[in-house]
């Protein structure tokens, strides 16, 4: 595998039509609702990212061991789900960073339902032994500030319970938009739902009849090339497939970048055109609340860092406990470029740049998160850009250094 991968595209323009797969989180949901009701669910343009094949992988896998590498959906989603069936013993584990991911909020509530679920390690995280019962269900409360995945995976088994859930929603939600997401994917599939105020009752059951769902593209990996868009002088990118009703929260990237970063999101039959607005004023200052969005915070604190703006960034508590530290990931690789920010355990602050000569001996690390590499891959319209572990964009966008070849930068591999 090679070490790092050197990018560097030298023309300021970017052209070209980019097909991206279904989008993760729809694509992991999915799945767990087909193994659930087999035949009754039928997927087509699933993604495939490395997270998706890693659950699928799972969910057809007889053994009693299951690695789930990096994967956190993948490791929330398969607690549950296992927690339902009957007569197995499975033990669930995944990468070092995957054993320092707390997963206590959603054990504590799978326990507190009635399911057995033993920790081999450390208390409160994995790996983690299942022994699959029958659950009644009931009525559990739920930190919501800390994961909506912990919340939707509770959400993707309820309707197997002989009661149904009802699920009280403690202290402010993040991510809600993928709450709302499980939400729309069950009542599509034909399972009973309801969500008033901070409280989400399943039903138990489902309607009978097969339902058929096609996969909008992943609106996460289309922000990249937002940020690309945003930094080059002339762009027309088109992406497939897209909607403009859309069941991903991260839909919000096209607003975003119109708002502050002048690019006009053109929609036609199932396709997105990107394009650059002329004579566009960028603000000085941004002040964003991302915490509906934590996905995109990579994205656009990468693009205000190369476009020198300074920005304020809140809602980002998530970003602690994804594939890295993701704040502290920021800060340090932003300071190869002289961009000062900081950062508190939700917020994120470029609070000042400094002059530094750039040469292609800047090395990005990534941390083993994949939307690093995505992110700052960006700096490639600068200057020659070298990033660690290039295979990390597997977890989400496997495509990905293949599509920007295609959009014209070079592309090269280092085994340093």
């Amino acid at each position: 595998m090679p070490s790092y991968i050197k990018i560097h595209k030298k023309r300021k323009k970017l052209y070209g039509s980019i097909s991206i797969t279904g989008s993760k989180s729809i694509s992991n949901r999915l799945l767990i609702l087909k193994a659930i009701y087999k035949d009754d669910i039928h997927i087509e343009n699933i993604s495939n990212c490395e997270d998706t094949k890693v659950l699928a992988k799972s969910l057809d896998s007889t053994s009693k061991i299951l690695n789930i590498h990096h994967s956190g959906t993948a490791m929330r989603f398969l607690t549950s789900y296992l927690s339902i069936q009957e007569g197995k013993e499975v033990i669930l584990t995944g990468s070092n960073r995957m054993k320092e991911r707390p997963i206590s909020v959603l054990v504590d509530s799978l326990k507190k339902l009635g399911s057995e679920i033993i920790y081999l390690e450390k208390i409160g995280y994995p790996p983690i032994k299942i022994i699959g019962k029958k659950i009644l269900g009931g009525e559990i409360d739920i930190n919501a500030r800390i994961s909506s995945q912990y919340i939707s995976s509770l959400m993707l088994i309820s309707s197997k319970f002989k009661m149904g859930l009802k699920i009280s929603l403690k202290e402010d939600i993040t991510s809600m938009p993928y709450i709302k997401m499980t939400f729309d994917l069950l009542t599509i599939a034909g399972i009973k739902i309801s969500w008033k105020e901070k409280v989400i009752h399943i039903y138990p059951g489902k309607e009978k009849g097969k339902k058929y769902f096609s996969i909008e593209s992943d609106w996460s990996s289309a922000s990249y090339y937002y940020s690309m868009a945003s930094i080059v002088k002339k762009s027309n990118i088109t992406l497939s497939y897209y909607k403009n009703e859309s069941l991903q929260g991260d839909r919000e990237v096209s607003s975003i970048y119109e708002k502050y970063f002048g690019i006009s999101t053109i929609f036609e039959k199932s396709r997105i055109t990107l394009s650059k607005k002329l004579n566009f004023t960028q603000p000085r200052v941004i002040n964003l609340d991302l915490n509906k969005t934590p996905d995109l915070a990579q994205t656009i604190v990468v693009t205000c860092a190369f476009l020198g703006v300074k920005c304020y960034l809140k809602g980002l508590e998530t970003l602690k406990i994804k594939e890295t530290d993701r704040l502290e990931a920021l800060k340090n690789e932003l300071l190869k470029f002289g961009v000062i920010t900081k950062i508190t355990s939700s917020c994120l602050e470029i609070i000042d740049f400094f002059p530094k000569k750039m040469d292609s001996s800047i090395i990005i690390k990534t941390y083993q998160d994949h939307r690093m590499a995505m992110a700052f891959s960006s700096f490639g319209l600068s200057y020659s850009l070298k990033i660690e572990e290039p295979k990390v964009v597997e977890k989400s966008y496997p495509n990905f250094w293949m599509d920007l070849k295609y959009l014209g930068f070079s592309i090269d591999y280092d085994e340093e």
